[in-house]
């Protein structure tokens, strides 16, 4: 079987890696609700002696630091940057820029597309800076109506000549019971949050809220995107 990669180990600092791991794995099953190329995501459990190897210092203490439960991806192998050059389909684009503000994600831009180019398709990486309200944890449905202004720097912009499809087809997908399955799949280990007295059920609750008041109002942010294309 292909080897599987690890993305934003859970190493023992504040929720924020832990938040990290829930931006994976959130963005990661929207995209593949979507019908959008995402590498298999997969829980893997880490022994304490998982790490100890690895030839490079820092790179062995994160992974030394990471036992516990984590998130990996099926590795691409052979797989490369994806290049903006690349014209792909308009509708395809569109699906994309369309998923990254509904989720807050902030890094899809030419700098640093997390996009690849694998067996002549383009596949999706990198969600970790998905959700960003997260971080600070208060007023959520201020942040889920966010008009989201990032998306000038989105790489498929340009490309993107179907939002308005993109936006049907995406309200046609995401249903409340579909998205309220995607946040019960978040671990309790991941919701173990020093800041905040909620408990995990409740945690989830606020990330299915966020999701469903985002796509009630996705006007917000498609109507962004499609100013910063005119």
């Amino acid at each position: 079987p292909a080897a599987r990669q690890l993305v934003h180990p859970a190493v023992p600092t504040p929720a924020s890696s832990t938040k990290m791991l829930v931006s994976e794995l959130l963005g990661g099953l929207i995209a593949s609700q979507l019908g959008l190329n995402m590498p298999e995501l997969v829980f893997a459990t880490l022994d304490e002696d998982f790490g100890r190897t690895e030839g490079d210092e820092e790179i062995q203490d994160l992974l030394k630091g990471s036992k516990g439960l984590n998130l990996g991806l099926h590795y691409l192998s052979g797989a490369i940057a994806y290049n903006p050059s690349i014209q792909i389909d308009p509708l395809l684009a569109s699906k994309i820029v369309w998923l990254d503000p509904f989720t807050t994600n902030i890094d899809r831009t030419f700098n640093n597309t997390n996009l690849l180019w694998w067996h002549r398709e383009l596949w999706i990486i990198d969600n970790g800076d998905s959700f960003y309200f997260h971080h600070s944890w208060n007023d959520f449905e201020k942040h889920a109506l966010n008009p989201f202004p990032y998306i000038k720097d989105h790489v498929l912009l340009p490309q993107a000549s179907m939002l308005d499809e993109a936006n049907d087809f995406a309200q046609s997908i995401l249903t409340d019971d579909l998205l309220e399955e995607i946040t019960t799949l978040i671990p309790d280990e991941w919701l173990m949050w020093s800041h905040t007295q909620a408990t995990p059920d409740e945690i989830r609750g606020v990330y299915l809220d966020f999701l469903k008041t985002r796509l009630r109002h996705s006007q917000n942010f498609l109507n962004t995107a499609k100013d910063a294309r005119g």
